[in-house]
């Protein structure tokens, strides 16, 4: 199936989508978001398949992308996803928006007992297509701008294909009497809230290296522990990214030389804020 479609990044083409979207009685909808280099998951892109058009919207652009709200709120629109539970968790974070209406392919399929739930076996199963995923574009950097074509394409391939599939698994859904639980099962879904990341105070114990230590740099690492999550969730940086295990296991054996385990950018903005940890423990 050629893909056409359409990055809405100015004014004009946003009305076409609305006109687009106001003629609407079935949609699909995806996200791209980055949920690897940032502590909060970073809402990059979102797709919305209408008619024989990808609409690609930029949440990092110019545009208030704020009207997708009526739409997405209308019972009279069906709105197609597969594994819809993030999606909606991350544009309810950061627009508010609420959904009715929905059809999630991932869960249909659970419901119908299959085992393998990705997008491209469900496709491929019940379209008879295989899609041609690339593994390096998928992992690319969804918030650098300007996004290259190839991002772009692969983005618009992951909608084209719900409508059909949502037929095939209706029918499917249909002739097994399983309508009551799914439409139950996309209730709840629509429901999902975005929660921000719990901190297992605990968590330092898990840490490879941790039992190895004494009692003196435990306790150290467990204050530089609690201190990581709480600097990469101000600054909204992956805890790893920010400072993986392996640094911080450092710094608790090796408190006097906290330089063999940071940047030099590190020890500059956070430096004296480690040695009061270190001096405090």
């Amino acid at each position: 199936m050629d893909t056409r479609w359409l990055l809405v990044d100015m004014l004009p083409k946003m009305q076409c989508a609305i006109q687009a979207l106001k003629s609407a009685s079935v949609i699909s909808i995806d996200t791209e978001y980055d949920s690897f280099r940032y502590f909060r998951e970073k809402l990059c892109l979102i797709q919305i398949y209408i008619h024989d058009t990808v609409y690609i919207f930029d949440p990092l652009g110019h545009l208030n992308l704020s009207f997708l709200g009526e739409y997405f709120n209308n019972d009279q629109i069906l709105k197609i996803f597969h594994a819809a539970e993030n999606d909606i968790r991350l544009l309810k974070r950061d627009y508010g928006f609420h959904f009715r209406n929905i059809f999630d392919t991932h869960r249909a399929a659970m419901i119908l007992g299959f085992q393998e739930l990705s997008l491209e076996k469900m496709i491929k199963e019940f379209v008879g297509v295989e899609l041609q995923k690339n593994k390096k574009i998928q992992r690319s950097r969804w918030d650098h701008r300007p996004l290259t074509e190839d991002q772009l394409r692969y983005a618009a391939q992951d909608v084209i294909y719900l409508p059909v599939l949502y037929e095939k698994e209706s029918m499917e859904l249909r002739s097994k009497g399983l309508q009551e639980e799914t439409t139950k099962a996309f209730a709840k879904i629509a429901e999902a809230d975005w929660r921000e990341k719990t901190f297992d105070r605990q968590g330092y114990k898990k840490i490879k290296g941790c039992d190895d230590l004494n009692q003196k740099q435990k306790n150290l690492l467990k204050t530089l522990y609690c201190w990581r999550f709480q600097r990469a969730k101000d600054e909204n940086k992956a805890i790893f990214m920010f400072l993986p295990d392996n640094n911080l296991l450092g710094l608790a054996q090796d408190a006097t030389h906290p330089e063999k385990y940071l940047s030099k950018r590190k020890m500059k903005v956070y430096g004296e804020e480690i040695e009061r940890l270190i001096s405090d423990a």
